[in-house]
């Protein structure tokens, strides 16, 4: 189910945009349709109001919860039942954040990613995107919404941009707290500055170097690293918040002298800020996490240079929750043993 779908419902049984709204406000803020309010250009037409139930049962139906993983961290990693039988991944962050999937699976195959490893398999509805939001807000308070779990946004962008609108509009999300994370396609770039809600952007950096990048992210838009920031950092200009660069930190891969010099090359003076993660570690492919002190040097001596960097730690790491492993256990996918490549070795 998609949000417009649910909309046009609406109005065929005589609802105006402001009833649409409300009904949608309920939802997404997790709100009850009877709170007291009884303005007379709020009131709902009566087929509405009978119609309810059963819509609300939908809704609910969208998404449901099957396991929670809760980590030391105090963040939560969920795996989440759709109607039609598939799982996806949604996580609760601390400090009122959720993560949330927008495919089944994913066709970009990132090498040290689980969820490419199964490719695509199915969209995920913008109304589902939105249950999944609604999912945790029944469980914390939610006031930031990262589009940063499995799948990539950009394949699925009118799903993906029509529940920004409603989160953005309706939903009491600031803007600059939805955040769409991307590899970088040229789709994004067109069509977000064109949104009544313009949602923050992560783009996935990882390596500055044009043929790893390539290994890494097989099917990704052929974007060289200069050329992805030059991108990035007209929209940052556009929106007024910086642009997030992710850099998932492989021991070995992506940690040597020459990606570190380059990245300050490429990111000093940017309006950007470094989100540099130690890989989360997935048994059967062929990549490991550095330690954690190798890690906060690395991060200590680019914020030097002149690149706002935070290190970050991959939600759930004592839980082995890496994006698209819940999934994978629960649907008894083995991982998939990768060949090491010379530049990965």
């Amino acid at each position: 189910m998609r949000i417009e779908a649910i909309r046009t419902r609406l109005r065929t049984l005589g609802a105006q945009p402001l009833h649409e709204d409300r009904v949608l406000r309920d939802w997404v803020r997790v709100m009850d349709h009877d709170r007291g309010r009884r303005r007379p250009d709020d009131f709902l037409p009566k087929p509405v109001r009978e119609a309810l139930p059963q819509l609300d049962a939908e809704l609910d139906g969208l998404a449901r919860v099957i396991s929670t993983h809760p980590a030391e961290d105090g963040s939560a990693r969920l795996l989440v039942g759709l109607a039609d039988g598939q799982t996806v991944e949604s996580v609760l962050l601390p400090r009122d954040g959720v993560c949330v999937s927008s495919q089944v699976g994913c066709a970009v195959g990132c090498q040290f990613c689980m969820t490419g490893q199964s490719g695509l398999i199915r969209q995920v509805t913008s109304g589902e995107i939105v249950a999944q939001v609604v999912l945790a807000r029944r469980l914390r308070p939610v006031k930031k919404v990262v589009f940063m779990g499995m799948g990539e946004p950009a394949h699925n962008l009118d799903h993906v941009l029509e529940a920004i609108d409603l989160l953005g509009i309706e939903g009491n999300i600031a803007h600059k707290n939805l955040v769409l994370s991307t590899v970088g396609d040229p789709r994004v770039f067109e069509r977000l500055p064109q949104g009544r809600v313009k949602p923050a952007l992560a783009l996935s950096l990882h390596t500055t170097k044009t043929d790893l990048r390539a290994r890494l992210l097989p099917r990704a838009p052929r974007y060289t690293a200069r050329d992805l920031v030059e991108e990035g950092e007209r929209y940052a200009r556009l929106t007024g918040y910086p642009i997030q660069y992710q850099w998932t930190l492989l021991d070995g891969v992506n940690d040597g002298p020459d990606e570190l010099e380059a990245l300050v090359d490429l990111l000093r003076g940017k309006y950007a800020v470094l989100n540099m993660i130690p890989y989360n570690t997935n048994p059967g492919l062929p990549f490991r996490r550095p330690g954690w002190d190798k890690a906060r040097a690395i991060a200590a001596w680019l914020f030097e240079r002149g690149v706002l960097t935070k290190l970050r730690d991959s939600a759930g790491q004592d839980v082995d929750g890496g994006c698209g492993q819940l999934r994978a256990r629960a649907a008894g996918e083995q991982p998939v043993t990768l060949r090491r490549t010379a530049a990965t070795a």
